[in-house]
């Protein structure tokens, strides 16, 4: 019975995903965005410009359907999706602005992840090099009852200083600036968080956090972008991103 709920919710899900307004303003450009230097990291028909962190091609559960990328948690494997994992662009980026749309599952978890140093030899997952947004269904998953595990939250590390995340099954818009080490987060329009990267005060941080014990942390400055398998159900649509 508790399978049958699974696959039930799953689709229930995609359902939510799918009845948003397909083609039209979808994953595409302006003639403005390109003569700002946009560039779409998602195409609305396939994941070229990504792949599973560790460099194999982007797996079967990740799947592109009617202008969305969403994983499909139809099959459990351990804590995350078989076929899915978490993925990353091709290309690295130093300074930047990230824009795109996510809706979440109930209950459910996953994240935007900066900064993501590839190496498999040297770090299993992408979250011991990268900082990471959080996705979440703030009203369901367990995370959102620990300070700076709640959506928008610079993960384990800044708590939002405004609470705008909407409910499961909505869409969320993010931006995310960074600039010589000034970050900033921007979720549905309104700058929830705002900090400064790689100097004593971020450092702090990174001591008083889950991370500590991970060194390579946050260190890096230039790196790749990541969305996260956290074994639920989760949507993507219009990311875009530019080099500043």
């Amino acid at each position: 019975m508790h399978k049958l709920l699974t696959i039930a919710a799953c689709i229930a899900f995609l359902c939510s995903c799918n009845s948003s307004k397909q083609s039209s303003g979808n994953n595409g450009l302006t003639s403005q965005e390109k003569n700002e230097g946009w560039q779409l990291l998602f195409d609305g028909k396939s994941t070229k410009g990504w792949h599973t962190y560790g460099g194999e091609p982007v797996g079967f559960a990740w799947k592109v359907k009617e202008d969305l990328l969403y994983l499909d948690t139809s099959i459990k494997e351990n804590w995350q999706i078989k076929g899915g994992g978490d993925i990353v662009t091709d290309e690295e980026y130093g300074n930047f602005e990230l824009q795109l749309e996510w809706k979440i599952a109930k209950d459910g978890n996953s994240g935007i992840i900066l900064y993501v140093h590839e190496d498999k030899k040297k770090y299993n997952w992408p979250w011991e090099t990268g900082m990471e947004m959080q996705i979440l269904d703030n009203n369901g998953h367990p995370d959102a009852k620990i300070l700076k595990h709640r959506a928008g939250d610079l993960y384990d590390l800044i708590a939002c200083s405004k609470e705008t995340v909407k409910s499961h099954g909505e869409w969320n818009s993010v931006s995310i600036k960074s600039i010589n080490g000034k970050l900033d987060f921007y979720l549905n329009g309104e700058n929830v968080i705002s900090t400064i990267l790689w100097d004593d005060n971020w450092k702090k941080l990174v001591a008083g956090s889950k991370f500590k014990t991970m060194p390579a942390f946050g260190t890096f400055k230039k790196g790749r972008i990541g969305l996260q398998d956290h074994g639920n159900e989760v949507c993507f649509r219009n990311i875009k991103i530019r080099k500043l």
